[in-house]
């Protein structure tokens, strides 16, 4: 068995999806549920029995322990993290409390539950801790991409978050010698994810005939990567990956956010024409955020050196996936679209984000 942690959230629920695809290997999925999480992602699992859900922190340590325990995983992988740069900035206290705190209890429940495994077990255990590419800060235009080597330089309140608990992680292994295993991405993008985020908001937002927001001039460099491809690093850096290492997984597609939203549009145009027009009419520009890193960018070779790992998408086949995805599930899209999600969008986009 595999413990999954905030496995209810966009990551990880098609992280658990994907994995009992194949095999018949059992999966427990810790989640808090907070506004991210989602069960209704993973509704096609409702009465496996490979698969048990556990609503829960990761932050509440006598839980943590009984799971540990009761069910003796071979493996965790950790998503459980506050994700949201803007909320972040709204809120940085939630991202300390769940990213820094949540991470350090965490693994001080696996530690001791690690330590006390039998000899060849401990030698075969793994925690995998899934985090961002964010913790490297920002990159001018002719810097080269992240690599694993690069130092930190968190930004936001959430890249910092996640950076500590990078930190922490990394700490566990050389103090305790915990065999954990970091893996550092770049924007996902995909089914099921939460519509905050630009390219679900940019679909959702078209189809209603609601302005598409862009932050500043637009031209803020993100390299994409498509979920389903991030789920097969992940796997393969817990099958493969050297105990105590860090890998940068990225899509090889760096562009800037108009050129997303264009793509989008254009995509939208192709598959569900408005009689209004062009969705691109819909394009406005609003005030930038603070802080806005300006260009990141992954260097994934050591991942695709040591392992044999490359992304199977490019960005022009995993986005026509995305939009189909988006149109077929409307009414997921409008169960996650609450009056919490539309007082969100009002905060930080203002009318262009919420009508």
């Amino acid at each position: 068995m595999i413990m999954v942690t905030g496995g209810a959230g966009f990551i990880g629920a098609n992280f658990i999806l994907d994995w009992l695809a194949p095999r018949d290997e059992p999966v427990i999925n810790l989640d808090k549920l907070t506004y991210a999480g989602n069960l209704q992602n993973l509704a096609a699992l409702e009465g496996d029995a490979r698969y048990l859900f556990v609503q829960g922190d990761i932050g509440d340590a006598a839980l943590v322990g009984r799971l540990l325990e009761e069910h003796r995983p071979r493996s965790i992988v950790n998503f459980a993290a506050e994700s949201h740069v803007d909320r972040s900035i709204h809120g940085p206290e939630d991202f300390i409390q769940t990213n820094v705190v949540g991470t350090f209890r965490l693994l001080e429940e696996v530690r001791t539950y690690w330590g006390g495994l039998p000899e060849a077990d401990k030698a075969a255990f793994r925690f995998l801790h899934v985090s961002t590419d964010e913790v490297y800060g920002s990159l001018a235009q002719e810097d080269p991409p992240f690599a694993e080597t690069n130092r930190y330089e968190p930004n936001s309140p959430y890249s910092a978050s996640k950076a500590a608990s990078d930190h922490l992680v990394r700490a566990y292994h050389h103090t305790y010698g915990l065999p954990v295993l970091t893996t550092n991405c770049s924007n996902n993008y995909g089914p099921c994810q939460f519509p905050e985020k630009l390219i679900p908001l940019v679909i959702n937002n078209a189809l209603q005939g609601k302005a598409l927001p862009i932050y500043g001039d637009g031209q803020q460099v993100r390299d994409w990567l498509y979920v389903q491809d991030h789920c097969s690093a992940i796997r393969r850096v817990l099958e493969a990956g050297q105990a105590g290492q860090v890998y940068n997984v990225g899509g090889w597609n760096e562009m800037p956010n108009i050129e997303i939203v264009n793509t989008i549009c254009a995509l939208l145009d192709e598959l569900r024409p408005d009689p209004a027009g062009p969705y691109s009419r819909l394009i406005t520009y609003v005030k930038d955020r603070p802080g806005h890193d300006r260009r990141y960018a992954i260097d994934a070779r050591k991942i695709e050196r040591e392992l044999g790992w490359r992304p199977a998408e490019t960005f022009e086949t995993g986005i026509r996936k995305t939009v189909q995805w988006y149109l077929d599930n409307q009414d997921w899209v409008s169960n996650v679209a609450s009056g919490a999600y539309r007082e969100w969008l009002g905060l930080h986009y203002g009318d262009s984000g919420n009508g």
